[in-house]
């Protein structure tokens, strides 16, 4: 049994909480249970399936959203971001106090996965109260990471890091060693080949997003995604927290989810729905809202910005620029017309990367059945294509993993109210070979709650 898991974010809750131990709780429990349905054969007997396999698809540690990365100024001599030199000591010295802060912060949950133990019955005469069966054997249970844009980090190479991704092995309980994590599944042999008895493709899917995924660079590179994570998102909060200490303690608080707020093009609008449902005066409203309008003159004016904008292209420095230069000149009840106009008229929803999957190689030469991606947080599953003969051995889909996230999302009823709903969400893909589960071949298994 192969299980896929993508878009965790565990952080270090500077920008917001992680999901709750809860959800990694219910996922040990329900991975019982799967294992005992995988047991069950084509033939209707049960045979104990010897191993299970858990594919983490990227986007797991999240240490980009960490307000630690704002610490040093630009001028100083240890100056250190995502996009920095990495050969300075200061940016594996950076990584580790992050990813550290991470484990610290998630250590319940992280203990579920290290300590995990699947147990199921060796014999069974009927699914019906299995949990009662004492006689258990143990299945073998295998953890795999592979990065995403959020922890590309972990694939640099070099001893210093070396060191940082042990740590992240041993507080996951990974199988697989320190070195650098894999971005594509070819890197990890392995990892390869247990994907290819499930006949399944999979990566974290970001090399479609050109905001956060510089094409020319690679993976282990940062992106403009970054820099505006970095110091605008995380940064934003910090800094209305010393700006205004006047501010009730529950907005600061409300304000460094920001990062959890969905859809992302309605994050100017969590930022005033904050102002407005907590009556902050008109004057109050108008420094805040001059100083996201500061952050971002500051943030088109760095270096690593200005080299990112092309001459004679309009790219993401223009849409930013351009994004930003519209909060400038408006007004704070215009500016959040606009945003609902433009989420209502022209966004439309989350971006599927299915069309992309038929572009994989994998997918052309019939070598996967299912292409899996993680990234864009929206489940799903695409049907691709099949054959004249209409069997299950050739059938094509795209999957997207999903995510474990807590969202603050905006409610479709009155939108100009600004009313935010707060929930956590669970996702998660089972892929089977041979006859197991029946000789079924994958399922999703979502889930949400508050």
């Amino acid at each position: 049994m192969l299980i896929i898991i993508s878009d965790l974010h565990l952080g270090d809750n500077t920008c917001g909480k992680s999901i709750s131990s809860d959800a990694f709780y219910v996922f040990a429990e329900r991975l019982d249970e799967m294992a005992m349905r995988a047991s069950w054969r084509s033939d209707g007997s049960y045979k104990p399936i010897k191993e299970i396999n858990i594919l983490l698809l990227g986007d797991i540690f999240d240490p980009l959203h960490s307000t630690l990365w704002l610490d040093t100024e630009e001028n100083s001599p240890d100056y250190t971001r995502p996009w920095t030199d990495r050969k300075k000591p200061a940016y594996a010295t950076k990584l580790k106090e992050i990813t550290r802060a991470i484990i610290r912060k998630n250590e319940k949950s992280l203990r579920i996965l290290q300590e995990l133990k699947v147990e199921i019955p060796k014999r069974l005469r009927s699914q019906r109260n299995w949990e009662k069966n004492k006689n258990l054997v143990e299945v073998e249970t295998h953890i795999y990471y592979m990065i995403g844009n959020h922890d590309w980090y972990y694939g640099i190479p070099g001893a210093a890091f070396d060191e940082i991704r042990a740590e992240v092995v041993a507080a996951l309980g990974l199988s697989q060693s320190d070195q650098p994590f894999p971005y594509f599944q070819k890197d990890n042999a392995q990892l390869a080949e247990k994907l290819a008895l499930y006949k399944v493709y999979a990566q974290h899917g970001d090399m479609h997003d050109p905001f956060n995924y510089n094409a020319e660079k690679g993976r282990v590179n940062s992106a403009l995604g970054d820099v505006f994570t970095v110091e605008m998102l995380n940064r934003f909060p910090l800094e209305v927290e010393r700006r205004f200490p006047e501010l009730p303690p529950t907005v600061i608080e409300s304000l460094h989810e920001i990062s959890h707020v969905r859809p992302a093009l309605a994050t100017w609008l969590w930022v005033s729905s904050q102002i407005k449902h907590n009556n902050l005066p008109n004057s109050l409203q108008s420094k805040i809202k001059k100083l996201w309008e500061s952050l971002g003159d500051d943030f088109l004016k760095l270096k690593v910005v200005r080299e990112a904008d092309k001459r004679f292209q309009f790219d993401n420095v223009d849409k930013l620029e351009i994004a930003l230069q519209i909060s400038k000149r408006t007004s704070i009840k215009t500016l959040n017309d606009l945003v609902l106009w433009i989420q209502e008229e022209i966004w439309g929803g989350e971006i599927s990367y299915a069309k992309k999957a038929l572009e994989e190689a994998a997918f052309l030469d019939k070598e996967a059945l299912y292409i899996v991606y993680g990234h864009t947080h929206h489940h799903e599953v695409v049907p691709l294509d099949t054959t004249e003969s209409r069997t299950h051995l050739d059938d094509q889909l795209y999957f997207n993993s999903g995510t474990w996230h807590t969202y603050f999302d905006l409610a479709i009823h009155k939108p100009h109210e600004q009313k935010f709903v707060p929930y956590q969400t669970i996702s998660y893909l089972a892929f089977y070979k041979d006859d197991q589960r029946k000789g079924h071949h994958y399922e999703t298994l979502s889930g949400i709650f508050s």
